[in-house]
């Protein structure tokens, strides 16, 4: 049986960019920690997953990083490149429209 971990894969860079848009500058741990609250444990996002798509990300343009000393640790907080909120925002608005298209083709199924 398929988990919420299968499907995932698809819209891990997504969910990062609509965190990053909605809240801000935050370091990976933090958006893993977001998520697992936001979906009430649902969706747990690990570091081997985040941390790679992030630096994808980053190289492609769309997200900015900073280190940041926190405690006497160094922190790397990311958030979106201004240039990219365009793409940002029509990345999310695909995602939600065939998120739509699929209720729709599953729900009668129920």
């Amino acid at each position: 049986m398929k988990s919420s971990k299968d499907f995932l894969s698809g819209t891990l860079r997504t969910i990062i960019l609509a965190l990053l848009k909605e809240h801000g500058k935050m370091y990976g741990y933090e958006i893993c920690q977001l998520t697992a609250k936001l979906t009430h444990e649902e969706i747990l996002l690990t570091e081997g997953a985040i941390y790679p798509a992030l630096h994808k990300m980053e190289k492609q343009g769309l997200l900015v990083s900073s280190k940041v000393k926190v405690n006497g640790r160094t922190r790397k907080y990311y958030e979106l490149n201004q240039e990219s909120l365009p793409e940002v925002a029509q990345e999310i608005r695909l995602l939600l429209d065939f998120s739509q298209h699929l209720k729709n083709l599953l729900k009668p199924a129920l």
